[in-house]
Order: C-alpha cells, then structure tokens, then sequence
C-alpha cells in the first residue's frame, strides 16, 4: 500500500492543521490506520488510530480534545484535523496502515503496521 502524507507547516501555539493521508490503489477500505508522531530525540508515539469500519477511534491522552481523526472513502483519505496546537505537539507525523480482514479492531503499536508513508512535518511555535 502507497500512503502520501501531507498538510504538515509552521504554526503558532493555538493554530490548526489538517493532515492528510491519501492511499493509493484499492486497499483503502481493508485498512486500519493510524497516525504516529516522532520528536526530536524522542521514541515513536501513537497520536490516533481508527479502524476499518472507521467506528472505533483512539486517542493519545494528550491530544484527547484537540484532534480528531477520520476516514473518507471517497477520496481513499485519513484526516487528522489538529486544533489548539501547541510546542509539545512539533514532530514529524507519519500515518500507517494495516490491511486487515477484521472491521472493529484498531492497533495503537507500530509493529503492528506494515506500510508507512514519509511523514510531514508539523512545527508549532510558541
């Protein structure tokens, strides 16, 4: 599976971003995906994940309230709409898929995910 990630800037503490992550052939729809983030010096971390069916969501405790992920299918997109940012939240973001048969279950560990796309990076001055 392709994935092309885009919609990562420069912002100001307080702005809004939304992140993009367009699939490129016909897995969309048998995919799980999430979005992970990684900071300078720091571990790869979840941010949100969504299922297939898009029914079930996760959120990292810290951006619960300010980002919101969802799933178009007509356009073989997965959004991550990022309000309220603020300097914790400057990394390079990078959304993951799984082609899975099951509809319910989504996957919060990278391993989990076999296909990446390059990351976009998000920068939030204070």
């Amino acid at each position: 599976v392709q994935l092309q990630a885009s919609g990562g800037g420069l912002v100001q503490a307080g702005d809004s971003l939304r992140l993009s992550c367009k699939f490129a052939g016909r897995y969309f729809s048998r995919s799980a995906v999430a979005w992970f983030r990684q900071a300078p010096e720091k571990e790869r971390e979840v941010v949100a994940a969504i299922s297939r069916s898009g029914k079930d969501i996760y959120y990292t405790e810290s951006v619960k309230g300010r980002f919101t992920i969802s799933r178009d299918k007509d356009r073989n997109t997965v959004y991550l709409q990022m309000n309220k940012l603020k300097p914790e939240d400057t990394a390079v973001y990078y959304c993951a898929a799984k082609d899975t048969i099951l509809t319910a279950p989504l996957y919060t560990d990278a391993i989990s995910y076999r296909d990446w796309g390059q990351g976009t990076l998000v920068t939030v001055s204070s």
